[in-house]
């Protein structure tokens, strides 16, 4: 009798167990791209290079980066040829003159930048790369990010500025719980220049 008892109560406790452990790898599962997020905060706060390497793919981030710089999207279209299109492949070389260019996509993944973006800190995050700190108040500010999209493979967190505009960051899933940074949505509007201050 009493060993019909102690074996229920084992039986019980190893369900609780099993049930307990289910639960949090589905909470885990569903909860790593907010981890991911948070994680790449803290890489980016710390200048953790190699940390952002694993957490982000720079690749993929680049590709969503540069239609939203250039404002167009024909801006991701091969160049014409001078004899097909004389008058576009002229244009072209003027658009592509360094001092007429947009802001630099690599400008927004310093990690500077990237802090600046995660918090909220939208199209003018490229400024923070010759900047080095951010202002005292930029620095107190870490808006909480909130879901855009939620689903197995893809999330999509959003953070809003003081304004309200919003910075979408896209996280893909590439194995059971790691999630990975692929695609990042500036508000709209226009990239402001990025200025360089020389050293005398």
């Amino acid at each position: 009798m009493i060993g019909d008892n102690e074996e229920a109560v084992v039986k019980r406790l190893f369900g609780n167990l099993v049930l307990a452990a289910v639960v949090a790898a589905v909470l885990s599962f569903f909860a790593a791209p907010a981890v991911a997020f948070f994680a790449i905060r803290s890489a980016a706060e710390a200048n953790d290079v190699a940390g952002l390497a694993r957490l982000i793919d720079f690749n993929a981030v680049r590709q969503s980066l540069r239609p939203q710089l250039a404002g167009r999207p024909e801006a991701m279209a091969p160049a014409p040829s001078f004899l097909e299109d004389p008058i576009g492949a002229f244009r072209r070389q003027i658009e592509q003159n360094p001092i007429l260019r947009q802001p630099d996509v690599d400008a927004y993944l310093t990690p500077a930048a990237l802090t600046a973006l995660l918090r909220g800190g939208g199209r003018y995050a490229s400024q923070r790369t010759t900047a080095g700190v951010a202002p005292a108040s930029a620095q107190a500010r870490k808006p909480w990010p909130s879901p855009a999209y939620w689903s197995v493979n893809r999330a999509r967190m959003a953070v809003k500025d003081q304004g309200g505009s919003r910075t979408l960051f896209t996280f893909e899933r590439r194995g059971p719980f790691e999630w990975k940074l692929v695609h990042i949505g500036l508000p709209d509007g226009t990239a402001p220049a990025v200025t360089v201050t020389t050293r005398p």
